[in-house]
């Protein structure tokens, strides 16, 4: 039987009890059943307005329909991603939440889904990911996001690529690098669109340093500094009660490193994302301030890069008055790029001998390249933030999505993706041996 929950109309009803089996119904009926209003007997379909225009543009109704995004994880008042992600999925409306496994207890799974106004509920991700991947594709999820703590990431990720179901992940990618590389292979076996969340990246104004490195703006990459501060954890935070807190300085909920996993691989995909180089050997202190923590709370990693570059990369949760003030500077052999958060809608450039150049965003602008403008929202003096940025990874996914099938997108900036994830879980590695190592340098593993 069907394992999901419908929460249209005000109320959650198992599907179990109102469908027949899925060996036996066709699905095709169960869909055009899902869309019948309660107490009229007539589908919306049957509805239409003769005066209507037909916006699908030749792809039997989908090129224009919105894509259905599920989400594993996310529910609950002590989590924190779920809303900020729900928020970017609907920002330019064009997807909907279609279906949720959003809490551990299957219960509150159900009553989260129900919340939160997702299409169908689900007891958990087995089930979503099974009953959803029977659905032809339009009725279908077209993606899934995962914003469970990082033990629960690989499952579902390995689950929803194998039934060819797009993936947008929160990072760390998973718990080590085994599962990393075991999932790269298998998104690459089966082809399946997949993001991972280094949220920073999507900022337009980091996508341009990228375009302005890899086009040679600055020269040949000498060395990149990247960092990210944070001082929430600076105290023992986990044993008041704060959920967040509890399961990041956990082992078995957060792998072999707690700061450096959670911010210390933003930090290191800075480098990867607008230098195109990667670290192949590194040499790391990861330390716990607060006593009896049993994971890392401060992360301070040197790296050889490829191409002859060096990189630092310091993360922090114990800097009292940070405010996640990630950023980095690129320096090379004609100049220097750097970007920070706090003036995030910016980008400064400089070059020997000559004023320092800041570049602003706006769409509007010649020197914003095209490949970018589609993730500009706003005519420029208009702030885009944080949330912008996450949409953009939603979009991206989307718009890969919807060029495989035919349909007209935009072309997707290459935003990270699974490649991306298993390299930040190969640095993670190589940074906690070398820590265990007295700093001891030590070789980073390739992901394939």
């Amino acid at each position: 039987m069907l394992g999901a929950v419908s929460c249209a109309g005000g109320g959650c009803e198992s599907t179990a009890a109102r469908y027949r089996p899925l060996a036996t119904a066709n699905v095709a009926d169960i869909v055009a059943r899902t869309h019948v209003r309660r107490g009229k007997g007539r589908s919306i379909a049957a509805r239409r307005p003769t005066t209507a225009t037909d916006l699908s543009n030749g792809f039997e109704g989908r090129a224009m329909s919105k894509m259905k995004v599920g989400m594993i994880g996310g529910g609950g008042p002590a989590n924190f991603f779920g809303a900020p992600h729900r928020r970017a999925i609907l920002m330019d409306n064009s997807a909907e939440l279609a279906a949720g496994a959003l809490r551990s207890n299957p219960d509150e799974a159900l009553a989260s889904a129900k919340e939160l106004y997702f299409t169908r509920g689900y007891r958990d991700w087995k089930s979503l990911v099974a009953d959803e991947s029977k659905l032809a594709v339009g009725e279908r999820v077209d993606y899934v996001t995962i914003v469970t703590p990082n033990d629960a990431h690989f499952g579902p990720a390995e689950a929803a690529a194998k039934a060819g179901i797009g993936v947008v992940c929160e990072k760390p990618l998973t718990m080590n690098l085994a599962e990393a590389k075991s999932l790269y292979q298998t998104v690459k076996q089966h082809k399946t669109p997949f993001v991972v969340a280094y949220t920073y990246t999507a900022f337009p104004m980091v996508m341009f340093a990228r375009r302005l490195v890899l086009d040679g703006a600055i020269g040949e990459v000498r060395k990149v500094e990247a960092w990210y501060p944070q001082g929430w954890l600076a105290s023992k935070l986990e044993t008041e009660g704060q959920k967040q807190a509890s399961w990041r300085v956990d082992p078995s909920k957060a792998g072999a490193s707690g700061c450096g996993g959670d911010i210390g691989t933003h930090a290191y995909e800075f480098i990867r994302f607008v230098t195109g180089k990667t670290a192949l050997r590194v040499q790391a202190r990861l330390k716990s301030f607060v006593k009896g923590r049993a994971l890392d709370d401060d992360f301070t990693v040197l790296a050889e890069l490829d191409g002859d570059a060096v990189a630092t990369i310091a993360a922090s949760q114990i800097t009292i008055g940070a405010q996640n003030d990630n950023g980095f500077r690129v320096s090379g052999t004609k100049g220097t790029i750097e970007w920070s958060i706090t003036e995030h809608n910016a980008l400064k450039h400089l070059e020997a001998g000559s004023p320092v150049k800041i570049y602003r965003l706006g769409a509007e602008y010649g020197y914003i390249p095209e490949s970018i403008k589609p993730y500009v929202r706003v005519p420029s003096g208009h702030p885009e933030g944080f949330h912008e940025a996450l949409a953009n990874l939603h979009r991206t996914i989307e718009w890969t999505i919807r060029a495989s099938r035919g349909e007209k997108a935009p072309k997707p900036f290459e935003l990270p993706g699974i490649a991306d994830g298993a390299a930040g879980m190969a640095f993670i590695e190589a940074a906690v041996a070398s820590s265990k190592q007295e700093g001891a340098w030590v070789p980073v593993a390739s992901i394939e």
